[in-house]
């Protein structure tokens, strides 16, 4: 087993193929960037409430949902990259 592990460490392998990883990029943004856009929008909402501007409080909770869609609808994120990078000529 120890023989094992050690061969595998000093087997050389492939250089990588050129270009940025982006495997998991997309999920990473997620788990990163979800739970803070969560505190915002509540503290927001809270805010809006408190304050009895139920025109903006609406306002602000539409965009939270457009914007909330983004992070939590699966593929999007991908979808919208590809999108753009086509758009700008980048394979």
């Amino acid at each position: 087993m120890i023989v094992e592990s050690a061969l595998e460490a000093l087997t050389p392998t492939a250089p990588p193929t050129g270009g940025v990883n982006t495997a998991g990029l997309a999920e990473f943004l997620r788990r990163f960037f979800a739970p803070l856009f969560l505190v915002v929008v509540s503290v927001v909402a809270i805010f809006f409430l408190f304050t009895r501007e139920i025109t903006r409080f609406v306002q602000f909770i539409i965009l939270a949902v457009a914007i909330g869609v983004i992070f939590y609808v699966p593929n999007v994120i991908e979808v919208t990259a590809r999108a753009i990078a086509g758009a700008l000529g980048i394979r």
